[in-house]
């Protein structure tokens, strides 16, 4: 009975503390605690994708289509992106959008990773919305801002997929290119897919169709082939034919900024798909080992496997909590949103691999043949560990916003 009743106060003391952190929320106290938890609205909204992707995009038909080297699946698209909605959750209603938040948004890159789906969810509906979000879209004052609300309610139905001309391992501190140098710029995620391409020209951001003359996307070879990489190249005239959304700047609605606002974004929640990879590869490990025997026992009966496990799952369990805080900052507006950030890529893109590396060890012979899907989730892993910046990029800027001087500095 004591026990039972330690269990109801220490319950009664969390619901006081999360009606607290709710009251501080809502009042914008400085330092109230993030929510890690997921609303009902959100579990509703993970067993809708993840029944989609179950039905229509399960592992041998995504190895199939990474194969041919086709691997986007139209018809899923469309069905998530307009069918769900799940393209419009950052777009608020009255662009045409569902009016949501990073969270939920978080939730169905988690899904995407957990089945490592060719979609260009991150790239479009992400990173692409963000920037034009930070635009001031729909603004009467400006043609550009008008365009861009155009942009995003097409963006919103799925009837456009946008992709920002940046390569993938664009940090949200990194420099930034333009596609009218000379090559191009490289390994830009999803360009192959994609509409319409947002460039940074030297007098401000454009959103050029990849279909005008000029424009040229050409296929690269990714380690990742679920995640197809391509060379983009922007003639000058094909930029100046192209519809200038804001000019160059790095305050408030000016390009960089812009661009930068939506590699933020990016770089928070594809911690969440780094989450997502990471828990099928532990529940796919342990299915497996519960299933292979040795010497007439599981092979996850054996103490060093079970170690293993153990140790991975409690990096799990932390990367959820780093990628729910930096989903819950984002959706909040957080002055904390860049620390968050820094914190769940410093720490989701290593779990992510590791999680990958084992699922791959563990299965012993069969992780490693084509026809299991492990590889598919290293690959992932690993193009994703570099992705938005670096882990180690993100710990130096978590170790500049955290005041934390590096080993031998002299301390300030």
């Amino acid at each position: 009975m004591s026990t039972l009743n330690d269990l109801n106060t220490d319950t009664d003391r969390d619901l006081n503390t999360n009606t607290d952190r709710d009251a501080d929320a809502a009042t914008g106290t400085v330092g109230a605690a993030p929510d890690l938890l997921y609303s009902e609205a959100e579990d509703d909204l993970r067993a809708a994708v993840r029944s989609l992707i179950t039905d229509r995009a399960d592992l041998p038909a995504a190895l199939a289509r990474a194969e041919s080297g086709a691997p986007y699946d139209t018809a899923l698209w469309t069905s998530l992106a307009a069918g769900i909605g799940a393209a419009g959750l950052l777009v608020p209603e009255v662009l045409g959008g569902q009016g949501a938040s990073h969270r939920e948004a978080a939730v169905v890159l988690e899904e995407l990773g957990r089945a490592v789906t060719p979609a260009p969810y991150l790239t479009s509906s992400v990173i692409a919305t963000q920037t034009l979000l930070a635009l001031n879209p729909g603004s009467p004052r400006s043609a550009g801002s008008a365009a861009a609300g155009e942009l995003l309610g097409a963006l919103a139905g799925g009837r456009t997929v946008a992709v920002l001309a940046v390569p993938l391992s664009t940090g949200p501190d990194a420099p930034l290119p333009t596609a009218t140098t000379s090559g191009g710029v490289r390994a830009v995620a999803d360009a192959t897919i994609a509409d319409v391409l947002l460039v940074l020209g030297d007098d401000g951001l454009y959103a050029v169709e990849t279909s005008a003359p000029g424009v040229t996307v050409r296929p690269g070879t990714p380690l990742d082939l679920t995640r197809p990489l391509a060379t983009v190249t922007v003639d000058p005239a094909a930029l100046a034919a192209g519809t200038r959304l804001t000019d160059a700047g790095t305050g408030a609605g000016g390009a960089e900024a812009a661009v930068r606002h939506g590699l933020l974004a990016g770089a928070g929640l594809l911690a969440s798909e780094q989450l997502g990879l990471a828990e099928w590869c532990l529940e796919e490990t342990v299915r497996h080992t519960r299933e292979r025997h040795q010497f007439n026992r599981p092979i996850g009966s054996f103490q060093a496997l079970k170690h293993r496990m153990a140790h991975l799952w409690l990096e799990v369990v932390s990367a959820r909590a780093a990628a729910r805080s930096a989903a819950d900052a984002l959706a909040t507006d957080s002055p904390d949103a860049p620390l968050a950030v820094a914190v769940a890529q410093a720490y989701c893109g290593r779990v992510a691999v590791h999680a990958a590396e084992e699922c791959v060890q563990l299965h012993g012979g069969i992780g490693m043949t084509w026809e299991h899907p492990a590889h598919l989730y290293l690959k992932r892993a690993k193009s994703a560990e570099i992705g938005l910046g670096s882990t180690g990029s993100h710990r130096g800027k978590l170790a500049t916003l955290a005041a934390l001087p590096a080993p031998g500095a002299p301390a300030a």
